[in-house]
């Protein structure tokens, strides 16, 4: 069959081309890389261009004996990336990644067909139940493997090796050892790509124009963010049109997306002149590991001589830190460039006392006496005509002093700014965002709307189970019960052990990370009892090396030596956690026990601000994994009165009581 001259069969719509292996064979070369050329939508390179025409030489003659479906450059939206073939031939689906010229198998390359396996198992859904088989060629390569090895338990098996002669024995050597029923092409090409992306995974598709729906869920189980986003787009058109200044308030359980949301908006308005959005986070980290994300792809897709510095300024532009952003507006009277302002974890604005002393002591503003979201809000007050602002509010994240959680936004809004239209998730009035009061008092007022399809319910951090959340709360509220019927749910797709052995622990994740998949240690910020483990919290990581770096360098998280605690790792993610849980939070009795440790001994901590924070940086560690996570007890020492077995053994009994793994 030939393709209709300006539209794809539906049925090959993730791809640049797809048919069946016989119309592939029957075609010719120079057609089909013109469809490649045509899908691809924009110059292509000459490299491609002929990568493309040596892989249609090399798969024609593999492909003579088989009979099934191929699918050329396939769509990975996640990965912001391309499949370069999968074929499907019975139950048998081969993820095909090809190296034109190159005479070596190299580990980025191996990882790579890997990572593209495991997102077609994970979240391509007529692929979940399929044996899926990474095939990597080397097409100069002197040797191919013999055979594939045996598969992990969701059926994708490690990569296979093999040069341009190999590919016809390693397809056919699929099809034999494959399980299940043949698969319905057809169908096959039809089914929805439910991608759960990392934040920076996030950030990167959405920054190079992949949209929210094509790296979002879609099914019926999970609140839709493109929902959300066409929610909030919708709210900020109408204010500019009719010359508006208006508040959202997006809320939504821990991992749902909210940051995702809020990148939605920006990368959309990038390019809107004075209407722009503009991403701004006062969480550090977050901001530094994801313009170094973005400026690397942006270095490495491009490649292009130029300077880094030159690449990063309209990233800088893109996403901010909200202090640098707040100080610009104590340094000049005018309204900012921007009109529409999203922050991210808004709930952890800063209260009025500590922004007064900051702004006394760092920058020399004495008379300063507003919260930090009053002055955020006056800020974008300047405006004669209209701003947005938008607020992503996550509960139970506040692990700082000082911060002043959501109401102070609502009563700055209620005292100062009435003239401001306020669009707020129903979820704000909930009791784990301490804002009942607030939104009670605001909702009197007339410019008040709530809006439903502001909160996002279901979360997509955790893919492989969304109970996850529901359980770390279960833990932390002493709910032993619920815990353990939640554990029994959550443990079928999503493994949690624990142990007493800190290499056993190490050993864990390193087993059943496959491909790029990364993981890493982390621990409480009051964790100093962890020295003997060789585990010092007080050794700051630089977050942008242990995010982003490789297994080569010693400062990346897969070394495992740094851990990250909750102020480095809040707000992004990995996909294997090994938790180190000291003596700072300790069972005692039947409820938590929360202690410091200060000059030689641990101080009992009585304040409820700090008791809440505490708890809050277990809930930040305890919802950082993706698939799956460990969590190490020490065992304590008689000899050592800072590390009392006491102090251990009843939190580790109670963890292990849930029907927790133990290793």
């Amino acid at each position: 069959m030939r393709f209709v001259e300006n539209e794809a069969p539906e049925r090959w719509l993730s791809a640049y081309y797809g048919a069946t292996v016989q119309e592939f064979l029957s075609e010719d070369p120079v057609y089909i890389t013109g469809r490649l050329v045509k899908s691809h939508g924009h110059d292509v390179e000459l490299e491609q261009l002929r990568a493309w025409e040596e892989e249609i030489k090399i798969l024609a003659p593999a492909l003579q004996d088989i009979a099934g479906t191929i699918y050329l450059e396939f769509d990975v939206p996640r990965l912001a990336s391309r499949i370069d073939a999968v074929l499907i031939v019975g139950p048998a689906i081969l993820a095909i990644e090809f190296k034109v010229g190159e005479n070596l198998y190299r580990t980025a390359h191996y990882n790579q067909v890997w990572d593209y396996a495991l997102d077609l198992k994970n979240f391509h859904l007529a692929s979940h139940n399929a044996s899926i088989f990474p095939l990597l060629v080397a097409t100069e390569a002197a040797h191919s493997d013999a055979n594939w090895q045996d598969p992990d338990s969701d059926q994708v098996s490690p990569p296979r090796r093999c040069s341009s002669a190999g590919i016809a024995t390693a397809v056919c050597d699929a099809v034999a050892v494959a399980k299940g029923l043949p698969l319905d092409a057809v169908e096959w090409g039809k089914s929805p790509y439910h991608p759960t992306p990392t934040i920076i995974e996030a950030a990167r598709s959405l920054y190079f124009r992949h949209s929210v729906e094509a790296i979002s869920r879609h099914d019926a189980g999970a609140t839709n963010l493109s929902v959300t986003s066409a929610a909030v787009e919708n709210i900020v058109e109408s204010a500019q049109r009719e010359h508006r200044k208006a508040i959202i308030f997006v809320t939504g359980v821990p991992g749902a997306g909210k940051t995702l949301v809020g990148l939605n908006v920006a990368t959309r308005r990038r390019d809107f002149g004075e209407s722009r959005a503009v991403f701004l986070s006062g969480n550090g980290p977050l901001v530094a590991v994801l313009q170094e994300a973005l400026v690397r792809d942006e270095l490495a897709r491009t490649k292009r001589r130029v300077r880094k510095g030159v690449v990063r300024l309209p990233v800088k532009a893109f996403i901010q830190n909200v202090h640098h952003f707040r100080d610009e507006g104590i340094r000049r009277p005018d309204p900012p460039y921007d009109h529409v302002v999203i922050f991210d974890e808004a709930q952890r604005a800063w209260n009025r006392d500590k922004t007064a002393d900051f702004m006394k002591r760092r920058k020399k503003v004495p008379d300063f006496n507003s919260s930090e979201p009053e002055f955020l809000i006056s800020y974008l007050d300047r405006h004669p005509d209209w701003a947005v602002i938008i607020c992503l509010v996550g509960g139970g994240q506040e692990i700082h002093t000082g911060e002043a959680g959501i109401g102070e936004w609502l009563e700055a809004l209620r005292l100062r700014f009435p003239h401001w239209w306020a669009y707020v998730s129903p979820n704000l009035a909930e009791s784990e965002y301490a804002a009942g009061t607030f939104v009670s008092a605001l909702c009197t007022q007339d410019r008040f709307t709530a809006d439903a399809r502001l909160h996002l319910e279901t979360s997509m951090r955790s893919f492989r189970s969304e109970k996850v959340s529901a359980f770390v709360t279960a833990v932390l509220d002493c709910e032993a019960d619920s815990a353990r019927g939640l554990l029994r749910e959550v443990s079928k797709r999503y493994p949690i052990a624990i142990t007493r052995d800190l290499q056993n622990a190490k050993q864990w994740v390193r087993e059943r990370a496959r491909g790029s998949e990364r993981y890493g240690l982390v621990a409480s910020s009051q964790a100093q009892r962890l020295k003997p483990h060789a585990i010092d919290i007080r050794v700051e990581i630089d977050p942008v090396h242990w995010f982003l770096d490789d297994r080569k360098d010693t400062r990346s998280s897969f070394y495992l030596e740094d851990a990250a605690t909750e102020f480095q790792i809040q707000g992004l993610e990995l996909d294997w956690i090994c938790l180190t849980w000291d003596a700072d939070l300790r069972m005692d009795g039947q409820a938590w026990g929360h202690h410091a440790f200060r000059g030689d001994a641990w101080t009992t901590i009585r304040k409820p601000d700090r008791k809440r924070y505490q708890l809050n940086a277990y809930r930040v560690l305890l919802t950082r994994a993706r698939q799956g996570m460990v969590i190490f007890v020490p065992p304590g020492d008689v000899h050592d009165p800072t590390r009392d077995p006491r102090f251990y053994d009843e939190t580790y009994s109670y963890l292990a009581g849930l029907g927790l793994q133990t290793i």
